[in-house]
């Protein structure tokens, strides 16, 4: 059972009004702060002072996994790429060692736009509507595999060099940190996507966790991404790893780790291989050693579900039914075990 929690007790109003009025920001009014629902990793606020908006994350108060909350790199690269044409919020004021907030926290502009995040939000979508959606979807992830991350000044944000490779290692680590039980299968699947690891790969800025409701999608046009958000896993890395996710994410077992019927796995989206088809025409890129990739994605859901019931169990979870989304666990590692086995 997990222990009763308040995520809005962890942001004090009044700290977060003086934080923005000494960063500049005109706040009118008394501020009313609300948990964002759907987080199952950093706690999203919506905050307004009765004028104005604006959207705070931190991470959560328990459970921590070492790269999978970090505001640093999240505030970094939406910053950067807000000269782009990779849609991203406007940031606004960063807490960065946590030292007014009580934790490193990002504040940016609220956008205004539909999120899509139930299978039932889904159904308010005609089937043109939900196809363009997928191309607009896969449009901006091409966008974002596009941009020069010289030029934007996040040449030093990552090591793309052997990222593949380092990904391995630190799931299997993570796999350490939040476990619940022993799951040898695990072990197993690391070791062989070890001995997989491809030689060649591009390298670009990557998101970490895109699908559907990490989008904010235009109000009246559901095929228009407004913005791109939750970036606390983005780095320099290889592209497919975002290609290979976005693919995994549409398994059904990933209802389980979200405690509902979700948009993304729903089976009115195209098959897993025609979202990746879909990304080569846009790119014109091949997808490598793509059973390789699948594989690790599998194992990183596999251990971010984990991760989820382990915070839960501590109490740190704001959701509902968080602890058993570790049920999904053994099937994305038996998933990952037969794409490389």
């Amino acid at each position: 059972m997990s222990i009763a929690f308040d995520p809005r007790s962890v942001l004090d109003p009044e700290v977060l009004r003086k934080f923005l009025k000494d960063n500049d920001v005109d706040v009118v009014g008394d501020l009313q702060i609300d948990l964002v629902s759907g987080g199952k990793s950093n706690l999203t606020f919506s905050v307004t002072d009765g004028v104005k908006k604006w959207i705070v994350r931190r991470p959560p108060t328990g459970g921590l996994t070492p790269s999978a909350h970090d505001m640093a790199r999240e505030w970094t690269v939406t910053s950067a790429l807000g000269a782009t044409n990779v849609p991203v919020a406007p940031t606004v004021a960063f807490d960065a060692d946590g030292a007014i907030l009580g934790a490193p926290c990002t504040v940016v502009e609220f956008i205004d736009g539909t999120v899509i995040r139930t299978a039932a939000e889904l159904d308010a979508l005609s089937d043109a509507e939900v196809d363009r959606n997928l191309d607009g979807l896969v449009a901006t992830l091409a966008a974002l595999h596009a941009v020069d991350y010289e030029k934007v000044g996040l040449g030093e944000f990552g090591r793309p060099a052997g990222f593949a490779g380092r990904q391995v290692k630190l799931w299997a680590r993570q796999w350490g940190i939040v476990k619940t039980r022993e799951l040898p299968d695990v072990e197993r699947l690391c070791g062989i996507l070890s001995d997989r690891v491809p030689t060649d790969a591009r390298a670009t800025i990557v998101h970490g966790d895109y699908r559907v409701d990490n989008t904010i999608l235009d109000a009246t046009d559901p095929g228009k991404v407004a913005a791109v958000v939750d970036w606390e896993m983005s780095t320099l890395g290889d592209p497919i790893t975002d290609v290979a996710l976005m693919c995994i994410y549409r398994e059904p077992v990933f209802d389980t780790v979200l405690g509902f019927d979700a948009a993304w796995t729903s089976p009115r989206y195209p098959s897993a291989s025609e979202i990746a088809q879909r990304y080569v025409t846009a790119t014109g890129n091949d997808l490598g050693d793509w059973d390789f990739y699948l594989a690790l994605a599998s194992l990183k859901l596999g251990v971010i579900a984990e991760g989820i019931s382990h915070r839960a169990r501590a109490g740190a979870s704001p959701e509902a039914g968080a602890e058993r989304a570790s049920e999904a666990t053994a099937e994305f590692i038996a998933a990952g075990l037969r794409f490389v086995g």
